[in-house]
């Protein structure tokens, strides 16, 4: 059985702060998965997000991913995610949480593999380099229709603070005829968290 002390529900879900307080689990804050939430009315959003914390002892930063790309061809788009990265690492911390999850950024016949682990690796690199050393970040498996590149590209990275994220719903979606056990085997070495949610294997519906 998993300690309550290790799990963590969603913002994403209706009432999840509701369910942390109750059940004596933490949060994982997806307030900030859009960028454009750290701008604009900012206030309005950082206020919702206080008071959600309010109770909850544990909490997992989502950082923003939308358009986002780590591997980018362009240099402006690379810089685009460098800096969106950033500026939530700093409001993660304002919030005063140290472990972050960040998607990969992968997208299927626009990267080649080796293209996206060697560029990732210097991306995620440059991002540690400039974030406080007691940070966490885990990379999560999206579009990857295998375990085997994630790894690599942790491997690459070769700091301990630079973890991956196994998303067992997008597996299930991507990598046909690769089941989680396999996922699982190969992420362990780096493996520091866990997203729990269900689908067909046809479509990404994050499902209970």
């Amino acid at each position: 059985m998993i300690s309550r002390e290790r799990l963590y529900l969603s913002t994403v879900a209706n009432g999840a702060s509701e369910l942390a307080r109750r059940f004596g689990i933490g949060l994982e804050l997806a307030e900030f998965c859009t960028a454009s939430n750290m701008d604009g009315d900012f206030a309005v959003t950082d206020a919702r997000v206080r008071e959600g914390m309010r109770g909850v002892s544990r909490f997992v930063f989502h950082m923003p991913f939308n358009e986002l790309y780590p591997a980018a061809i362009d240099p402006k788009a690379r810089a685009l995610a460098m800096g969106r990265l950033v500026q939530a690492t700093r409001l993660a911390g304002d919030y005063g949480i140290f472990k972050l999850v960040a998607h990969s950024g992968y997208v299927p016949l626009v990267y080649h593999k080796s293209w996206h682990a060697e560029r990732s690796a210097e991306f995620w690199r440059e991002l540690l380099a400039s974030i406080p050393a007691e940070m966490m970040l885990c990379v999560e498996n999206v579009m990857e229709d295998e375990p085997y590149m994630p790894v690599a590209v942790a491997k690459a990275v070769g700091d301990p603070r630079l973890r991956l994220c196994l998303d067992l719903g997008h597996a299930n979606v991507c990598a046909k005829g690769i089941p989680a056990p396999v996922w699982v085997e190969e992420f362990a070495p780096y493996l520091a968290h866990v997203h729990l949610h269900n689908n067909d294997g046809g479509a990404d519906r994050h499902a209970g």
